[in-house]
């Protein structure tokens, strides 16, 4: 029998070990539907009641004076770069070599923007003052991804979060956060959301990863700055006539799985806990920092790989479908995130699909 793609396997199974597991389209919908008011009318070409009223929302909550939802997160990064260099009359923009704008975005902030980047930082480890003090170069926007997701969404502390912001200030640099997984970063500093992104000039989020929307993103900033992405936004195509679906899939994971995010955490604390009783799992980092963390499994790749599709064959439990690189030979990445899925398990039940996987692959 041929394998099974990733979407049909995961059809197959009525299990999953991370993430909130998937949803079928007309699930989906329903979710959406059942959390709409009868009378909520749609967006048109980005305006309408709806839609101001969850920027506000969001505004309120992450303490900015301003927001705009976009369609993408490429396209909220894209345009908050090229504001503030324009703002600042230059083309050079600072960030980690891992960071997302710069290995997941195909280089937009070039070929679209014309901007030039200062790669600061050490490929495995996160950006510090130290690596920032070393650049010479006049820049206009220091972007600092908060978590970083390819150094398995590891966060700074506070006190270096802050000097680094200072540093670009004291430059006159903008200072933007890449804040994709921002909702998961909370438990790590035990600060409100507004505080955290008091030290940034504009704020990029995500709806669709934790918090499980459709698709959906938002920019936040000052009102004039906001007033300049609305235009930049239209000229990247984004004000598309009806955004009404992400829209509400946004604020129903906002409001429902926002609240979550402390226990995902928590749970995610207690997994990587466990699995330290195996010699061929290496967790990054160690503890983890939010609900994410890199698990390097040690064996056979395609070992490895057929063991967890073979038992979400006989067994029904999805956990992953191909693994990734790490610079070890004979180590494989798994990006392993906690969510709704993860919490219905019990950590007997994780503890022993780990040890099954591994006897399999052995």
């Amino acid at each position: 029998m041929p394998k099974l793609e990733f979407g049909d396997l995961q059809i197959q199974c009525n299990h999953f070990l991370t993430h909130h597991g998937p949803l079928s389209a007309r699930q989906s919908l329903t979710e959406i539907l059942a959390a709409t008011g009868e009378v909520e009318r749609m967006d048109v070409y980005c305006a309408g009641t709806m839609i101001a009223d969850f920027e506000k929302e969001v505004a309120d909550l992450l303490g900015k004076e301003a927001a705009v939802f976009m369609p993408s997160g490429t396209m909220a990064q894209q345009i908050a770069l090229r504001i503030h260099a324009d703002q600042r009359r230059g083309s050079t923009v600072a960030f980690h070599p891992r960071c997302h704008l710069e290995n997941h975005e195909d280089k937009a902030y070039q070929h679209l923007h014309h901007l030039n980047s200062v790669l600061v930082g050490s490929y495995h480890n996160l950006l510090t003052l130290a690596d920032l003090e070393k650049v010479s170069d006049p820049i206009t926007a220091l972007l600092l991804e908060l978590p970083q997701r390819n150094l398995g969404s590891q966060l700074p502390l506070w006190d270096d979060l802050n000097a680094q912001a200072a540093w670009a200030r004291a430059r006159g640099a903008a200072v933007h956060m890449d804040g994709a997984r921002l909702w998961e970063a909370q438990p790590f500093y035990q600060r409100p959301y507004a505080e955290i992104c008091s030290l940034f000039d504009s704020v990029y989020v995500s709806f669709y990863k934790t918090l499980g929307g459709i698709s959906g993103a938002m920019l936040l900033g000052d009102a004039a700055f906001i007033r300049q992405a609305r235009v930049w936004m239209h000229r990247h195509g984004g004000q598309i006539i009806h955004q009404f679906p992400a829209l509400l899939s946004a604020r129903l994971g906002l409001r429902t799985r926002l609240p979550r995010i402390p226990d995902y955490v928590q749970r995610n604390l207690e997994i990587a806990h466990l699995l330290t009783q195996f010699d061929r799992i290496s967790i990054i980092p160690r503890p983890p920092h939010t609900n994410m963390m890199h698990l390097a499994l040690r064996g056979d790749r395609q070992k490895l790989e057929d063991a967890a599709y073979q038992i979400a064959i006989d067994k029904g439990i999805f956990s992953f479908y191909a693994l990734g690189d790490t610079t070890l030979p004979d180590w494989h990445l798994w990006e392993f995130v906690t969510g709704d899925a993860t919490a219905g398990r019990s950590l007997k039940e994780i503890e022993t699909f780990f040890a099954e996987l591994l006897e399999r692959a052995a």
